[in-house]
């Protein structure tokens, strides 16, 4: 199923030029959005200071977990494996889980459960961003999903712990 979802996303990649430059640039750049729009609502007021905090707080764990992952766990990217298009070069570090999308979902998360409004968007964001991963050809689906929940949970955890 992950290769057959990742065939049907990573297969549309170099059909659509204009596709492919605006899905280069998300997978590319959205994690400095993340760290703007952070740092502009971390100077909006002293109450938004908690969430700076707690975003903060699940980026570093949600990071952690994902190197103590890679501890254990390796899992090639899906060039590695097999002859595709990959849009933009890549390391060969292991593909689960996503770094970008661990980010991505731990900010948008942390803020969803401040601000509904901006964080339902970012919420989007994030899932394009991830869908980019796919689509530039550097992770599967379970490696988005996977680093979605498990960045997700994390921000809830310390949103009910602090």
């Amino acid at each position: 199923m992950d290769d057959q979802i990742f065939k049907a996303i990573n297969g549309l990649a170099g059909r659509y030029p204009l596709v492919d430059k605006f899905m280069i640039e998300v997978s590319k750049k959205s994690n400095f959005l993340f760290i703007f729009i952070l740092i502009l609502i971390s100077l909006r007021s002293l109450h938004i200071k908690k969430l700076t905090r707690q975003t903060i707080l699940s980026i570093v764990f949600s990071f952690s977990i994902c190197s103590f992952i890679n501890l254990f766990y390796y899992k090639p990217r899906p060039f590695v494996k097999r002859r595709i298009g990959i849009l933009i070069p890549s390391k060969l570090t292991s593909s689960f889980p996503s770094r970008h999308t661990l980010l991505a979902f731990a900010v948008s998360t942390s803020i969803f459960l401040h601000k509904r409004i901006v964080g339902s968007i970012l919420m989007g964001f994030s899932a394009l961003s991830g869908i980019s991963r796919i689509w530039v050809g550097h992770h599967y689906p379970t490696d988005i999903i996977g680093s979605a929940i498990t960045s997700s949970l994390t921000s809830f955890i310390i949103n009910k712990r602090l």
